[in-house]
């Protein structure tokens, strides 16, 4: 997956934002102000640490070698995704799915009603 389809994905999303809040090298999409998915621009290629339920997450890294614990996120709950190894273009997009989906589910009822993700 190239990097303009991941960005074109991330900001189809409702609610979502994208900024470079750290530094001019990693670009950052939010849902109602959480990090969903971060894009290292400076790494070659390009990766992108997601949100991931823990088990999912242990086998997603044994089954692409593209996929490893997310640089300085927690190695628990946050996969880092070569776009382009070896995981298929849909399965990176459902895996930006099930990552915003983990942080929508984690706001509150009232903030997710304020930005229509009821």
């Amino acid at each position: 997956m190239h990097l303009d389809q991941l960005r074109d994905h991330c900001l189809a999303k409702p609610a979502v934002t994208e900024s470079f809040p750290f530094d001019e090298d990693t670009l950052v999409f939010k849902v109602a102000g959480k990090m969903f998915a971060l894009v290292g621009l400076e790494r070659v290629p390009p990766t992108v640490a997601l949100k991931c339920d823990p088990e999912r997450a242990l086998e997603l890294r044994e089954l692409y070698e593209a996929v490893g614990p997310a640089y300085h996120m927690s190695k628990t709950h946050w996969n880092g995704v070569g776009l382009r190894g070896d995981v298929p273009g849909d399965v990176v997009r459902e895996l930006v799915d099930h990552s915003y989906d983990l942080v929508v589910a984690g706001l509150t009822r009232r903030v997710r009603a304020e930005r229509g993700l009821d």
